[in-house]
């Protein structure tokens, strides 16, 4: 690999230009590609980030030798047969959060990526936030005791949109779980493992699309309530509360710049100001598996990714949310 790792984009839109912003932070990284199935579209991306090469479709980005690494930023019901083209040509592979629809989905892209021996990630930015890594340090130390609860949510208003947008087009794979609902189902997986039970409930809009998910997971001796939603703004704030503590992450929890640990009824406030927009600390991290030749990272494993999937596959089946294409 040359000096530089090169970055290929694909599906230049709203996400894929934060995404950029942060990458011009990272001194050993250089975007030399973006692909759209618009070549105007790509044209003027590649004009606003002074990209040089520009293609018109995916495969011929993938084709060529001009990316080590592609990022992958369109809808949902796309990034399987992105990620598996890409995958294919020998390309390493960020594509963003949900990894694929469904379980079965992430398991074919896994198989793909250890097949072809390059390397693949779900852009789960929030695992690699400073504020959220050193909360788990805390709470696997043990330092507010044994965890019992956790409460998250992330809610903003959507009914606004068009309904040929991404959060409300079924065709594109809709709804706020997948979009958002994945935030607190991945932190109470991190810091509580798979659950013995999930109960959850979802309301919907009149095309189908679901529109707010409450769940309950189920453990042992805890239990995470979490929520995601497209009817309103909501705190978009992270309890997890344990038998001699307490921790809080601020709004909005999933890009946190602080946490509040709450302890023997003194609270203290730890900052940790993010680098860029936050995905800085994503990208220095595919960096670091690629200069190590890893096929997978350790903080967000492929194994990882497969277990969120499962969990969202089985709150979309409890809730009855289903997509057009899925038959």
């Amino acid at each position: 690999m040359e000096t530089k790792i090169r970055w290929g984009i694909v599906g230049p839109g709203k996400i894929a230009r934060k995404f950029i912003s942060d990458l011009q932070l990272v001194e050993d990284a250089e975007v030399t590609a973006v692909a759209s199935r618009s070549l105007g579209k790509a044209q003027d991306f590649a004009a606003e980030y002074a990209i040089e090469n520009v293609f018109g479709s995916y495969e011929e980005m993938f084709a060529s030798d001009t990316v080590d690494v592609v990022y992958i930023a369109t809808p949902h019901r796309f990034h399987k047969a992105l990620t598996l083209q890409a995958l294919e040509s020998g390309k390493h592979v960020l594509c963003e959060k949900p990894l694929g629809i469904s379980k079965a989905e992430v398991q074919e892209m896994v198989d793909a990526a250890q097949r072809n021996k390059v390397f693949l990630m779900e852009a789960l930015w929030s695992r690699f936030n400073p504020s959220i890594q050193k909360t788990k340090e805390l709470v696997d130390d043990g330092e507010i005791g044994d965890l019992t609860h956790i409460n998250a949510d992330f809610g903003f208003y959507a009914l606004d949109r068009d309904e040929e947008s991404r959060v409300l087009n079924p065709d594109l794979a809709s709804g706020s779980l997948l979009d958002i609902g994945i935030y607190p189902i991945f932190l109470a997986y991190l810091f509580l493992g798979k659950p013995n039970e999930v109960l959850a409930v979802s309301n919907f809009h009149s095309n189908g699309t679901e529109l707010q998910t409450s769940m309950i997971f189920q453990y042992p001796k805890a239990q995470a309530v979490l929520y995601s939603g497209f009817t309103s703004r909501t705190r978009t704030e992270a309890e997890l509360s344990g038998s001699q503590g307490e921790i809080f992450l601020p709004s909005r929890w999933h890009e946190a710049d602080a946490y509040t640990l709450l302890k023997d009824g003194v609270s203290e406030t730890f900052e940790h100001p993010l680098k860029g927009i936050g995905f800085y600390y994503e990208i220095l991290e595919v960096h670091q598996c690629l200069r190590a030749k890893k096929m997978e990272s350790d903080l967000w494993s492929h194994q990882n990714s497969l277990d969120v999937a499962e969990l969202l596959d089985t709150v979309r089946e409890k809730c009855g949310i289903r997509f057009p294409f899925e038959g």
